[in-house]
């Protein structure tokens, strides 16, 4: 048996480490290298190294979105509870996840339309100038280009990476149409861990920035 690292701080860097090798040869920008880090490290799918797509500004968008206090809207409730909340709260950011809201359950029910679809829709308000992070339903993003296309709803960055047989393919080749900064993938391969370790990436690289005294 080998020797077991215990040190958490010693355990990530260790991690890491290992990753990297996967990275090498890979035409990413520092900025996009730290978001495959660390969406393989909460995987351990080395797979994602050429999976994820980045918009040009992707990382540019995320980063000013932080910086100014954005809000986040998640998909479900998973998403929500794995971002880097407290890293969040140091630039004035709120994550927002209305799944489970009473009035989304209540319509879900009666208009036979999924929850995250719904929450979606009453969560447009908040989604100027934000990220939108959707890592478990389909329908979810699908209804985020709608509201893009039909209601010029603008968040600055969309991380969309909802993982399914049906719809998850087809709903990011969508995302890719639209003139909105995105992070997705090519696959039916996604989920909210993945979701979650983007956002707290490029809140990583928020706070690596805001201590070396770049905020711009």
């Amino acid at each position: 048996m080998g020797l077991v690292i215990s040190d958490p701080g010693k355990i990530e860097a260790r991690s890491f480490e290992l990753i990297n090798k996967y990275l090498k040869n890979l035409k990413l920008s520092a900025g996009q290298k730290d978001v495959v880090r660390r969406v393989i490290h909460a995987t351990a799918n080395p797979g994602f190294a050429r999976e994820l797509l980045f918009h040009p500004q992707a990382i540019t968008a995320g980063q000013g979105a932080i910086k100014n206090g954005c809000f986040i809207v998640t998909d479900a409730a998973m998403v929500q509870a794995g971002i880097n909340k407290k890293l969040l709260a140091q630039f004035g950011g709120k994550v927002v996840c209305l799944l489970n809201d009473r009035d989304i359950v209540r319509r879900s029910s009666r208009l036979k339309l999924t929850r995250a679809m719904l929450a979606m829709r009453k969560s447009a308000r908040f989604m100027k100038g934000g990220i939108v992070a959707i890592g478990n339903a389909p329908t979810a993003l699908f209804e985020l280009c709608k509201l893009a296309q039909e209601s010029n709803i603008r968040p600055a960055l969309v991380v969309g990476v909802p993982v399914g047989f049906v719809g998850a393919v087809e709903a990011k080749k969508k995302l890719r149409t639209l003139n909105i900064p995105f992070i997705t993938n090519k696959s039916r391969k996604g989920g909210s861990a993945v979701a979650a370790a983007i956002v707290n990436a490029l809140l990583k690289i928020a706070e690596s920035q805001m201590k070396s005294g770049v905020m711009s």
